[in-house]
């Protein structure tokens, strides 16, 4: 909801300002002078200000020097008689936005606002493109012709133009927020804020009040008016990245968001109403926190109106070479210099696991630009640190293996055969708990699950 402040020291036209404004759908805030108005656009997250010019005190133009201390971009419409036009016209100059002379009609006031409002919208947007440091490239800024992927673009293009919620799930690093922010741009509401927030990175409380906003007052810390992000994101699309990790009381008043599109602001009363697209993403297996208990089954099938899997990079490996030329092309602008990578790196990138999928990939090569010689990435540069390797391979160095391997074996079939043997004794002793396992291993457990479907292990029925 758009929030405005009406500013006027004659009460009769501050209540007919405030009701034509209401009616229009605006949050109204009101003051009768400009000391009072003050602290209102300091403790208010407002998207206009509209104030007389002529007041006792603090007239119009004081007013609007002060407000351009505490928010520069805020715009301001000053009201002023014909006889004061000089007076606005200094006004413009010290960064109002516009003006209007009394009389004047509802329409040209609404039409005013409206255009205040467009420009305010104009103002943040390119702040938050200049904010965005990830360069665009591919299908929507995703890199890759695998052939799930290619399935993947055709599901956002096809979802895209629908106002339906869309479950985005892959493990951490496959690009869930690059599909968001693709479903956002081919929709409807690419014009409109694409706001996202992660469910992780908050406590409960926290993350009620970044949803919902928060009354001045509502909490200890609470000292301004805030809005939460579903108001932000009105008529555009709200990102819920690890809703996975939602607390449970909190479930029920996000289902209550996405059945009745009203909520009340933390420390409120009063019902706001949004116009917002939900798209939310997880790299939980949500089926399995419904069966625990954990996740709402209602909050789960409004969620989970279209579901788009991300695959993890060691299922798109062809994709490999293509994300790597575009972190090079990416990291030689950023550090001015041209960078290339020998045949044998890259071999060695296609060959390794990448637990971390595409956001590890995109590391390794940041710091194989930075550490590289001669601006040519070769193998040493992309593998571990030489204090790991030391301590790695620290056991084998007294152990003799030509007595334990045939000499006709290849070395894959020497590393699968080891492997294998290893991931089946560590499932045997954590009784097929695979989280043990994984940890006994040392790796991640969504790693131990792509081990046990390549060496298709499972546990015997009985």
């Amino acid at each position: 909801m758009r929030t405005i402040l009406v500013v006027d020291d004659e009460p009769n036209y501050l209540v007919v300002l405030s009701e034509i404004l209401r009616e229009e759908g605006f949050e109204v805030f009101t003051a009768e002078s400009g000391n009072e108005g003050l602290p209102i656009v300091r403790d208010t997250d407002l998207d206009l200000v509209i104030s007389d010019m002529k007041m006792p005190g603090m007239d119009g133009i004081q007013f609007l020097e002060n407000i351009k201390k505490i928010n520069r971009q805020l715009p301001v419409i000053l009201i002023t008689a014909y006889a004061d036009v000089e007076m606005a016209v200094e006004a413009m100059r010290l960064g109002a936005f516009n003006y209007i002379a009394k009389p004047f009609s509802n329409e040209a006031l609404l039409a005013s606002v409206n255009k205040a409002m467009e420009h305010y919208d104009m103002v943040r947007e390119i702040r938050r493109l200049r904010d965005e440091v990830a360069p665009k490239s591919g299908f929507a800024g995703m890199i890759g012709k695998n052939e799930r992927m290619r399935s993947v673009y055709q599901l956002i293009e096809k979802v895209a133009p629908a106002p339906s919620s869309v479950l985005i799930t892959g493990e951490s690093g496959t690009g869930k927020e690059l599909v968001a922010r693709a479903i956002h741009t081919l929709s409807h509401r690419k014009d409109e804020p694409f706001i996202s927030v992660n469910g992780a990175a908050l406590s409960g409380n926290l993350l009620e009040s970044e949803l919902f906003g928060h009354e001045k007052g509502a909490f200890t810390d609470a000292i301004a008016m805030r809005k939460g992000r579903f108001e932000l994101a009105d008529k555009g699309t709200l990102f819920l990245d690890e809703i996975g990790e939602m607390p449970h009381s909190l479930q029920a008043k996000l289902l209550r968001v996405l059945q009745e599109r009203s909520f009340e602001r933390v420390g409120g009363n009063r019902s706001l109403h949004v116009d917002v697209r939900i798209l939310a993403a997880t790299n939980k297996d949500l089926r399995d926190e419904v069966e625990k208990g954990a996740f709402r089954e209602d909050l789960y099938y409004r969620l989970n109106v279209i579901h788009i899997h991300m695959p993890p990079l060691r299922e798109r490996v062809d994709d490999i070479p293509r994300l790597v030329t575009f972190f090079l092309e990416k990291n030689s602008k950023q550090l001015n210099r041209q960078l290339e990578i020998s045949p044998e790196a890259l071999r060695l990138l296609v060959s390794l696991p990448w637990e971390g999928n595409v956001r590890e990939l995109e590391n390794t090569i940041e710091r194989a630009a930075i550490l590289c010689n001669n601006n040519r990435i070769e193998p040493e540069d992309v593998q571990p640190d030489s204090s790991d390797l030391g301590t790695t391979h620290e056991w084998s160095s007294g152990v003799d293996i030509n007595q334990f391997i045939p000499e006709h074996l290849a070395l894959s079939d020497v590393l699968n055969g080891i492997e294998e043997k290893l991931v089946r004794n560590a499932l045997e002793e954590a009784n097929f708990i695979q989280a043990r396992a994984a940890e006994k291993l040392g790796i991640t457990k969504s790693l131990l699950q792509y081990k046990m479907k390549k060496y298709k292990l499972q546990r015997k029925k009985t």
